[in-house]
């Protein structure tokens, strides 16, 4: 396993952000002539998952190209849908679909999104104290700086807890120290969001995995994920459904799981005034700037010039990828280990590297 300083991965991700900035991000057409196109859902419960060839507009060797370059860099699994469609599934290292891997931080966006629908049920809001549901003393921070901590705060990264810590996944009062106010400024910090999922816990009188599972899993054919201490292990395919769920705005083969868009769209739009490439635990691509994990600085970039200015983004430590193209409906998961030469816990160099290869494909 790999270990650098806190420090080390601060430079890593200045530099990242300093070399990406290099890159020109020129106004892209997402117009689409696929959009009404009907969409496929792969039946839940079953390995079933229809193909479709590659668009005729597309470049199926560049194509080819992508995803072995996407081989050379640690990926076990990758697959691109298209209309719901499998354009391409690609497996290396020994894997096939059955394969399961943790997804880290890409599943925030899975929270992010039973978060929404516990909120549409009526169990929670995210405008409500976060020790309505935990209790007072939750942190360790006074009283009155606790009390100003939202459920929209631990979505958006704005808790204004203190992330100096040995370890940022722990839970426990004495590591959550008060530093800022809630909602005055952003940090990527793992215990707050962690503890969304005991909030909705509390709320909906269940565990999280059971709740998950009923609202969400069970109806769009991701039975068998499972969530081992505040991770996700998912497969290539059950990742795929997860975009393609979202890509759908919450609607599965006609059933609208999501009923609250204003919800959804306030989960992929920018949530706070600090960094404009962060939605509800969602990455967002296209915007004039950004902010990444492990820092406090702001780049004047997008996450990846090369790719789709509408793409919403899943993003997890090692290169965990759940990409969501709306203007050319296109899903792509990867799955793997570290693609880069160090270790980052969300957007990398990857990303932009990816998509120059695939905008050469794909041709938008």
């Amino acid at each position: 396993m790999l270990f650098i300083s806190i420090t080390t991965m601060k430079n890593y991700v200045i530099i990242f952000f300093l070399v990406t900035a290099f890159f020109s991000c020129k106004k892209q057409d997402t117009s689409s002539s696929n959009q009404n196109t009907a969409y496929y859902y792969p039946p839940n419960n079953s390995d079933t998952w229809a193909t479709s060839e590659v668009p005729s507009t597309w470049d199926i060797t560049k194509l080819n190209e992508a995803f072995n370059f996407a081989g050379t860099k640690n990926t076990y699994g990758m697959i691109l849908l298209h209309n719901g469609k499998i354009i391409k599934e690609q497996y290396w290292n020994g894997w096939d679909k059955s394969n399961k891997y943790p997804i880290y931080s890409a599943g925030k966006s899975i929270v992010a999104t039973v978060v929404g629908m516990a909120q549409q049920e009526g169990i929670l809001n995210i405008n409500d104290k976060t020790n309505k549901y935990l209790g007072a003393g939750f942190t360790n921070a006074p009283l009155a700086k606790e009390n100003l901590i939202t459920i929209k705060h631990q979505l958006s990264m704005t808790t204004g807890l203190d992330e100096n810590v040995p370890d940022d996944n722990c839970i426990s009062p004495t590591c959550l120290t008060y530093k800022a106010d809630a909602g005055t400024r952003w940090y990527y910090y793992n215990a707050p969001y962690r503890l969304l999922q005991d909030v909705v816990a509390a709320a909906s009188s269940k565990t999280f995995n059971a709740y998950t599972n009923e609202k969400l899993f069970s109806k769009i054919g991701m039975n068998n994920v499972l969530n081992l201490n505040y991770i996700h292990y998912c497969t290539t395919r059950e990742a795929a459904r997860f975009g393609s769920f979202i890509l759908r705005k919450g609607n599965w083969d006609g059933n609208q799981l999501i009923t609250n868009q204003n919800y959804f769209t306030e989960m992929t739009t920018t949530s706070q005034n600090f960094n404009q490439s962060y939605g509800y635990l969602w990455w967002l691509n296209g915007k004039a700037s950004t902010m990444a994990p492990q820092s406090t600085l702001v780049f004047n970039t997008s996450l990846a010039p090369n790719a789709p200015l509408d793409m919403i983004m899943a993003l997890g430590k090692d290169d965990k990828k759940i990409y969501v193209v709306p203007s050319l409906n296109i899903v792509l998961v990867r799955l793997g280990d570290n693609a880069t030469a160090t270790t980052m816990l969300g957007p990398s160099s990857f990303d932009n590297e990816l998509w120059s290869k695939l905008k050469l494909a794909i041709k938008y």
